[in-house]
């Protein structure tokens, strides 16, 4: 038996009166895969579930099935870490047709009968998605639930489908009814939204039906803050700027149009060995379902957030500053994060992402090349994302063309290719293995157990980095020095 879920459901429910629905149909006639299957029966949906987690343990695969919804009593067939999964509802509205009336989207109301047969297509699903439309399936669709704000701008960019001027319409009228929603579903739909390809255009759509005000006004405060003459755009449009050029760095497979010509842009820049390896490490599995890649523009997104909060004119040249909007956007990103209730893991990671974003950028201006020393603070102080700030330092510095911007952006990637090769080893080893412990460098510094350890630890380990101190009796040496 096959361990496919749409054969799963199709064997276990045989000769009932069920029908595939919403995703499963609509990826079917875009010719896309099929993982998650969406099943309407008239029948009881727990009786159904059990029946195809049975189904799929004859058939050698592990599931597990669970109530997913009270309210509307549905369950949840699926496989372990996420390979597929079904989910199995009972019949609303007492006929199939006020089933798929009450569905999001006229291209998620279409139907097929599980045991075969034609489309049911009653709201005019298949000729929207040939004209890459996206309309609501009815006037109550955003009333019924307002989450559909935002799960229509993920279907929009990742299914690359238009909403109809009278969807976006009553999209508007039911944003400020976010607020109601859980945090922890608005953050799924807004995760999936920025790991698409058309981010950037996401993000705007979010904006023209006003739900940014709610889910991220962050983003709408960045609007008309001006920068220094070195920025061609304002905080706002660097900002999107930035984010498209990580989506183009980050995206897997290759990009057409803008997107693939910026991405052979930056992968050129670094390298065609550090490409690879940088490539490689961003498909890392990181945190919430999401890859470093994908959490990289999250730090894209919030890496100038705390711009408004900091912006000064210099009173002698009128330049425009905005000192600490480093340190107080980590604490910032933290908090966006924390709003939406991602792990701690992943709010800790972007907030040392835009905490130390500007660290590289200061190295720029040093004597080339770097001596180890300089490399091995920089490499310290941003561990656990020394690779992915040095990525993110690249797209934010080829967003930033204002003047004198080529000879920057020169030296900038220059830097750039140069820091990777030793990010990717300490990504890879860590800091260089202790010669000795704490203990043994007191006893042979003279010194009590203490905060000065730590420290002679601290200068002993770049000692060693730099290549000054490579065996143990070097390093007593080099501690009795200190």
């Amino acid at each position: 038996m096959s361990s496919d879920p749409l054969d799963l459901a199709r064997s276990a429910l045989r000769g009932r009166e069920a029908w595939l629905v919403g995703g499963a149909v609509r990826d079917r006639q875009m010719g896309r895969p099929i993982l998650d299957v969406d099943v309407v029966l008239d029948g009881d949906p727990r009786e159904a579930a059990r029946a195809i987690a049975a189904s799929a343990r004859a058939a050698g695969a592990h599931a597990a099935c669970f109530a997913l919804s009270e309210e509307f009593g549905a369950w949840r067939v699926a496989a372990p870490g996420g390979a597929w999964q079904i989910d199995v509802e009972g019949m609303r509205g007492g006929s199939l047709a006020a089933d798929l009336a009450l569905r999001d989207f006229t291209v998620n109301a279409i139907a097929e009968p599980l045991d075969g047969g034609e489309p049911i297509d009653p709201l005019g699903g298949r000729e929207d998605l040939r004209l890459g439309r996206l309309r609501c399936a009815g006037p109550n669709a955003f009333a019924d639930d307002p989450l559909r704000v935002l799960r229509m701008v993920r279907v929009a960019v990742e299914l690359e489908l238009e909403p109809d001027s009278k969807t976006l319409s009553l999209a508007r009228e039911r944003t400020s009814r976010l607020r109601a929603i859980s945090p922890e579903r608005v953050f799924l739909e807004l995760r999936r939204i920025l790991a698409c390809d058309r981010a950037v255009q996401g993000l705007a759509m979010i904006e023209e039906v006003g739900a940014a005000a709610v889910v991220l006004p962050e983003l709408v405060d960045l609007r008309g803050v001006r920068q220094s003459h070195y920025h061609h755009r304002d905080v706002h449009g660097h900002t999107l700027e930035v984010l498209e050029r990580t989506v183009a760095l980050t995206s897997v497979g290759k990009l057409a149009g803008e997107l693939g010509r910026q991405r052979e842009e930056i992968l050129s820049a670094l390298g065609e060995d550090s490409a690879v390896a940088v490539d490689t490490l961003l498909r890392e599995p990181l945190a919430d379902g999401l890859t470093r890649g994908e959490a990289l523009r999250w730090g894209a997104l919030l890496h100038d957030a705390a711009k408004p909060a900091t912006r000064a004119v210099r009173p002698l040249d009128r330049r425009v500053t905005f000192f600490g909007h480093d340190v107080l956007g980590a604490q910032l990103a933290q908090d966006v994060l924390g709003r939406l209730r991602a792990s701690v893991r992943l709010r800790e990671h972007v907030a040392g992402l835009v905490r130390w974003h500007l660290r590289l950028g200061f190295l720029v201006h040093q004597p080339q090349p770097l001596a180890r020393e300089q490399v091995f603070a920089y490499l310290r102080d941003c561990e656990p994302v020394e690779v992915d700030v040095t990525l993110l330092s690249a797209c934010d510095r080829l967003a930033t063309r204002g003047a004198k911007s080529e000879r920057a952006i020169e030296a900038h990637l220059a830097l750039v290719r140069a820091m990777l090769a030793d990010a990717m080893r300490w990504h890879a080893d860590g800091p260089p293995k202790p010669l000795l412990r704490g203990d043994e460098l007191a006893a042979a510094a003279g010194v009590p157990l203490g905060p000065r350890v730590g420290e002679m630890l601290g200068q002993l380990a770049e000692a060693q980095f730099a290549g000054r101190v490579s065996t143990r009796e070097q390093a007593l040496a080099f501690v009795q020095g200190l």
